[in-house]
C-alpha cells in the first residue's frame, strides 16, 4: 500500500513540475500557396529582401498592445516563438515571391543585377480600440536608385484576443507585401 502511495505522490509531483508556465508563443502564418521560384535567367527580376528592422519596443520577445494614444504593454505570456524581425521577413519573402511570379525572391543576397529591399516597421502591434497597426517605411535599391516609400495599415480584428491580434497584424503585413509588390511591378 505505501508503495502505491509514494507512486502516486512521485506522479502528483511530476504532473505539478511539468506543468503548463502559462505562455503562450505565437508565429505569423505563412502564406497557404506556397510559391514556385523562377529559375534565375536572363531578364529574370531579382530580389533580395535584405533586412526588416523593428524598433527596440518591438524587438523583445512580448506581443505589443498600445493601452492608450500613449501607452503601450509588452506582454510577457504572450510571446513571440521567434523573433519578430525574422518572422516579418520570411513572411515578407514568402509573400512577395507568391505576388511577383517569374521573380525570384530571397533573403539571401543573389548577385549584382538584384534589387535590393529594406523595410524599417515602426508599428506593429494591436490598439485599445480594436485595431491593429501596421506601419513603417520601405526603401528599395532599384539599379542604383533608391526608392523610399512610407505605409501606415489599420485593420479591425474580428474577435478579441491575442490569437485573433496575430492574425489581423498577419493580414495587414500580407496586403502591405501586396502593395510593395505591385509597386514593384510598375518601377521595373
Amino acid at each position: 500500500m505505501k508503495k502505491w502511495l509514494l507512486l502516486i505522490a512521485v506522479l502528483a509531483l511530476t504532473a505539478c513540475s511539468s506543468s503548463d508556465d502559462g505562455k503562450t508563443y505565437y508565429q505569423l502564418p505563412q502564406s497557404s500557396t506556397p510559391a514556385m521560384q523562377a529559375v534565375s535567367q536572363p531578364g529574370t527580376h531579382l530580389l533580395w529582401v535584405e533586412q526588416v528592422a523593428v524598433p527596440d519596443y518591438l524587438a523583445g520577445n512580448g506581443v505589443v498592445y498600445q493601452t492608450s494614444d500613449v501607452q503601450y504593454v509588452i506582454a510577457t505570456s504572450n510571446l513571440w516563438a521567434s523573433p519578430l524581425d525574422q518572422q516579418l521577413r520570411n513572411t515578407l519573402v514568402s509573400n512577395l515571391s507568391s505576388a511577383l511570379p517569374g521573380w525570384v525572391v530571397a533573403s539571401q543576397p543573389l548577385g549584382s543585377l538584384q534589387d535590393t529591399l529594406n523595410v524599417n516597421v515602426t508599428g506593429f502591434h494591436g490598439r485599445y480600440d480594436g485595431k491593429v497597426i501596421v506601419s513603417g517605411e520601405w526603401l528599395l535599391n532599384h539599379q542604383g536608385q533608391l526608392i523610399k516609400r512610407p505605409f501606415h495599415l489599420e485593420l479591425k480584428q474580428q474577435e478579441d484576443g491575442y490569437d485573433a491580434m496575430v492574425k489581423t497584424l498577419a493580414q495587414a503585413w500580407q496586403q502591405e507585401a501586396q502593395s510593395i509588390a505591385s509597386q514593384l511591378t510598375r518601377i521595373n
